[in-house]
C-alpha cells in the first residue's frame, strides 16, 4: 500500500513532498513511530473483546422476551432494540463518557465508558441475531422437549439455545470484526487505541498522509486476520453439520 501511494504520489500533479521515513522501520525515528503505533493494537483488541462479550450477553438477555407471547415482554424487546439501534455509536460514546458521571456521580475511565457504549449499541444487533437464531429452531424440537416434561428453562438450556448458538456463531464473529473497526471511535474520548495514537503522532510529525496510511494498513491486517478466523469457523461448522447429517 505504501509503495502504491508513493508511486501515485510521484505521478500526481502536486508539490507534496513525501516523507515515508517517519513510518519506516529502517529509520531510527520511523521505527520508534511504528512501535508507538503498534502499541495501540492490544488496546484495540482488548476493548473489542470485552465489548463484544458484554454485548453478546446483553443481546441474548433481551432476545429472550421476543419469544414470549406476553405483549409487555415483546414491548421490552422492541423498545431496547429500536432505542440502541437508532442512536449513533459516536453520540452514545460521548453521552456515556460525559453524561453518566453527571447523573450518577461515578467517574468512568475511558476504557469502561467505551466498553459500555460499544456494548449497548452492538447488543441491539446481537439481540436481533439471537432472536433469528432462536426462532429458527424447529417447532418439533420444542414439542419434543415439552413431551419430555422439560421446564421452560431446561428447554432453553438443553434444546433451543445449543442449536441457536451454533447457528448464530458466524454472524457473531462478523460482529466482532465490526467491533474492531468501531473501537476507533473511542479516540474522541482519549482512549489510546490505534487511531488515537495515530492522531497524536500526526500532531508531532505533521505527516498525516503517511501516518494514516500506516493506520489503514494496521486495521487491514487486523480485520483480515479476524475475517480469516470467522471463515475458518464457518467452514468448521459446515463440515460438522454435514458429518452430523450423514450420521
Amino acid at each position: 500500500m505504501g509503495a502504491a501511494l508513493l508511486l501515485l504520489g510521484g505521478c500526481a500533479q502536486s508539490n507534496y513532498t513525501w516523507g515515508w521515513h517517519v513510518v519506516s522501520p529502517f529509520d531510527a525515528r520511523g521505527l520508534t513511530n511504528v512501535q508507538f503505533l503498534l502499541n495501540g493494537v492490544f488496546s484495540t483488541i482488548s476493548v473489542a473483546l470485552v465489548s463484544i462479550t458484554l454485548s453478546v450477553l446483553l443481546g441474548l438477555i433481551f432476545a429472550l422476551p421476543a419469544l414470549s407471547s406476553n405483549r409487555y415482554l415483546l414491548f421490552l424487546n422492541r423498545a431496547y432494540v429500536e432505542l440502541f439501534r437508532a442512536v449513533p455509536m459516536l453520540v452514545l460514546i460521548l453521552w456515556v463518557y460525559y453524561g453518566v458521571p453527571v447523573l450518577t456521580g461515578l467517574q468512568l475511565s475511558v476504557f469502561v465508558a467505551g466498553v459500555i457504549a460499544l456494548a449497548l449499541c452492538d447488543s441491539a444487533f446481537e439481540a436481533e441475531i439471537f432472536r433469528a437464531g432462536l426462532q429458527s429452531v424447529e417447532e418439533g424440537q420444542r414439542e419434543a422437549a415439552d413431551a419430555l416434561g422439560l421446564s421452560y428453562a431446561d428447554k432453553l438450556r438443553f434444546v433451543v439455545l445449543p442449536q441457536a448458538v451454533r447457528r448464530v456463531l458466524p454472524p457473531l464473529g462478523n460482529q466482532f470484526v465490526y467491533m474492531l473497526k468501531a473501537s476507533s471511535l473511542l479516540s474522541v474520548i482519549g482512549y489510546s487505541e490505534l487511531t488515537r495514537r495515530a492522531n497524536e503522532l500526526v500532531v508531532v510529525e505533521y505527516r498525516p498522509l503517511e501516518i494514516y496510511s500506516l493506520l489503514v494498513l494496521e486495521y487491514l491486517v487486523l480485520i483480515l486476520l479476524a475475517s480469516f478466523g470467522v471463515r475458518r469457523l464457518e467452514r468448521h461448522l459446515a463440515r460438522s453439520d454435514r458429518s452430523a447429517g450423514r450420521s
